[in-house]
């Protein structure tokens, strides 16, 4: 096979610097976002209120030039004049932050070079901290008892494979081969994991003074986060599914609550579908939690908060008339009223749900740590006196830490105001569009080069969202802010099948995917044409994951882009839901049938059918440990590419996984500038 066929990300990216980016390097500091900023971005994220509303700790991400990677710390931020001081700054990375009941300690977890990581707890009024326990497996969903002494978490606990057969006995001395791996589990890899390590998911307790953890649930079950403890310390909700084929149904999951001190267990919720994230009120009489039914099977459904009492009965749906998804359920300290976020529009918020199922929308514009791409989400927490902290993101601001209260909003950190000064960050509009199927309203963003100026012409990027139920929002993206600094308008939308719009508007593309996103997204082309300002004969395209999908779809439908590039794409339905990770949900919601019951129907269905059709130059993008869309479906739409004789280049991202393909910015710069070579190629 010639080398010539593939070009490496970080080669790409070295190879062909654009002319402007080079006089800037030469000139002095850059006015504009450039790649290399990639390493001066700095994001706040898991704010944390102290339970009395007085200090918030959060996590910042900053990323270190010289090994390529972020290093997490936490810091402590005042809610009132927004003074900051570093909390936990160790060598090692810090995350996790969870405030005892009174507010006199903090848990957190440190990552641990060449270890576990592990749980430590610091006491705020010394200033001193302590491991308080050895773990052998990293600790997750933690949790403090109501009277602060114990700590709960979920943990791996490890069990062997059985062997296929008798091991050969090795001589003393002898180097023999690893010996084989035996896979019986249903479940056994995950994107961003790799092959997972055999054993199951059970929660522990441990004295917060320190002490040996001990195990309280058992059997060969996952138990998932978040978890609770029932308001007198004795016991410990979680969700679990304990079917005997448990690992066959993704989306099934009930309440139990688990004795701490015999393991007795009792079953909360009895329903079809995932109820999940239980929390217990501060009077520990009643219980929310997430959930939904899920008798249709449906490729999305809207997950709904609801109310019950502490022996699971009187269940009540309290977001019934809300048509969108909420999360995070947390109740307000007076146990009046339970927080939650959604997603509205593309944008994230806050709500105050109260018992009678009035809504009230507290905080808005809540960002996640994506830094790739616009992706709406992000955290908060609550405390006393209804503060709101969250994680706030604006187009041209990554995630910072703020604060809502009195139906006011003040912004606390600026983690980013020295790398930005100076520099022209492109500027994002809505873009309103109405698609030409159906005429149904489509959400977009339309960013503008830096300079901008509207009686010149450009080039514009078309960027499709991954999911695809996922949702593209006014919030910061590097890539968007490295194909406008390059001189290209850019859009993003939220097609048919994007969350945030109603169940209804999701499920446009249940069993039909891809379908009229087409023409939802050809729409928004033509919107943005219609501003006047772009190039019509310049138009250029690319997406990932479901976007990657979509991508090549289009040009096997259409000519009118000049290039694309598929970023981790799905290319072949059939041998997609058999090699990526979650080949048990995929088959079942997004199909309802088996590829072998349904060949044509997978087929119909793939950008693969269409290859015949493509005339477009097209780069293909991957992660080289990508587990959700294989390098394999990247690999059969560059071979069947290059047999057609259609120009392509197969960029494989060393080490990356489907969902952390930038998480280094050396990778995600390279990438970014790879497709702009690939766009300028054809430009």
């Amino acid at each position: 096979m010639r080398l010539g066929l593939f070009i490496s990300a970080a080669l790409a990216a070295a190879a062909v610097v654009s002319a402007p980016v080079a006089a800037q390097v030469a000139d002095g500091p850059s006015r504009t976002f450039t790649a290399r900023d990639l390493f001066g971005l700095r994001t706040a994220g898991d704010p944390q209120v102290r339970p009395d509303g007085g200090a918030i700790a959060y996590v910042r991400t900053t990323y270190d030039i010289m090994t390529d990677a972020g290093r997490r710390s936490i810091w402590l931020v005042d809610p009132v004049t927004a003074a900051q001081s570093p909390l936990v700054a160790e060598d090692s990375s810090s995350m996790t932050p969870r405030w005892s009941p009174d507010g006199s300690r903090l848990a957190y977890v440190v990552a641990v070079p060449g270890g576990p990581p592990q749980l430590h707890v610091r006491w705020m009024a010394s200033g001193r901290s302590a491991r308080v326990a050895t773990l052998e497996q990293a600790p997750n969903d933690i949790a403090w008892s109501p009277d602060g002494r114990t700590l709960a978490f979920t943990m791996l606990t490890p069990d062997e494979p059985r062997p296929l057969g008798p091991p050969l006995r090795k001589p003393e001395g002898a180097k023999w081969a690893e010996p084989l791996q035996v896979i019986d589990r249903i479940t056994y890899r995950a994107d961003g994991q790799g092959y997972l390590k055999p054993g199951y998911r059970h929660i522990f307790v441990v004295s917060a003074d320190g002490g040996s953890p001990r195990q309280i649930t058992f059997g060969k079950f996952d138990n998932g986060g978040p978890i609770s403890f029932a308001a007198d310390g004795r016991s410990v909700l979680f969700a679990t599914n304990r079917a005997d084929n448990w690992e066959r149904d993704p989306q099934e999951s009930e309440l139990y609550r688990v004795s701490i001190t015999d393991g007795t267990l009792t079953r909360l919720t009895n329903r079809v579908g995932p109820d999940f994230a239980p929390a217990v009120s501060p009077d520990g009489s009643k219980i929310a939690y997430i959930g939904y039914d899920d008798q249709r099977r449906r490729g999305y459904e809207n997950q709904r908060l609801h109310v019950m009492d502490r022996d699971g009965g009187n269940v009540r749906v309290l977001t019934a008339g809300l048509d969108r998804s909420v999360g995070d359920p947390q109740w307000s300290p007076d146990g009046r009223a339970v927080y939650v976020s959604y997603d509205d529009k593309g944008v994230t918020k806050v709500a105050r749900v109260g018992l009678d199922g009035r809504m009230e929308t507290v905080a808005t514009g809540v960002g996640g740590a994506s830094l790739d791409r616009p992706y709406s989400g992000g955290q908060f927490s609550v405390g006393r006196g209804g503060v709101v902290a969250f994680t706030q993101s604006t187009p041209e601001q990554p995630a910072e830490v703020a604060v809502a209260r009195g139906g006011k909003t003040q912004r606390l950190t600026r983690l980013n105001d020295d790398l930005f000064a100076g520099k022209t960050l492109a500027r994002v509009e809505h873009l309103p569009t109405v698609s030409s199927h159906d005429r149904k309203p489509i959400d977009a963003w339309i960013a503008l080069p830096p300079n901008f100026d509207p009686s010149k012409k450009y080039p514009l990027i078309l960027e499709i969202h991954g999911g695809p139920f996922a949702a593209y929002g006014p919030s910061f993206s590097t890539d968007v802010q490295l194909y406008a600094q390059a001189g290209y308008v850019v859009v993003y939308s939220n097609p048919r099948g994007s969350t945030s719009y109603g169940e209804a508007f999701a499920n446009e593309i249940d069993r039909n995917y891809p379908s009229h996103d087409y023409d939802d997204l050809m729409s928004v082309v033509d919107a943005a044409i219609a501003k006047g300002y772009v190039d019509p004969q310049r138009l250029y395209v690319t997406g990932g994951s479901g976007g990657g999908a979509l991508t090549a779809w289009i040009v096997g439908k259409t000519d009118r882009f000049r290039a694309a590039a598929t970023q981790k794409p799905v290319i072949n339905w059939t041998s997609q839901v058999l090699t990526v990770d979650g080949y048990t949900f995929m088959a079942q919601y997004w199909f309802g049938k088996m590829p072998w019951e349904d060949p044509q129907g997978y087929w119909a269905r793939s950008p693969l059918s269409l290859v015949g059709n493509v005339r477009t130059p097209t780069l293909v993008v991957v992660g080289a440990e990508d587990y959700r869309t294989p390098p394999s479906e990247s690999e059969q739409y560059f071979q069947a590419l290059q047999l057609r004789g259609v120009p392509t280049a197969l960029v494989r991202v060393p080490g990356a996984s489907h969902g952390g393909l930038t998480a280094r910015p050396s990778q995600s710069a390279a990438k970014a500038q790879a497709i702009l070579a690939w766009f300028e190629r054809y430009r």
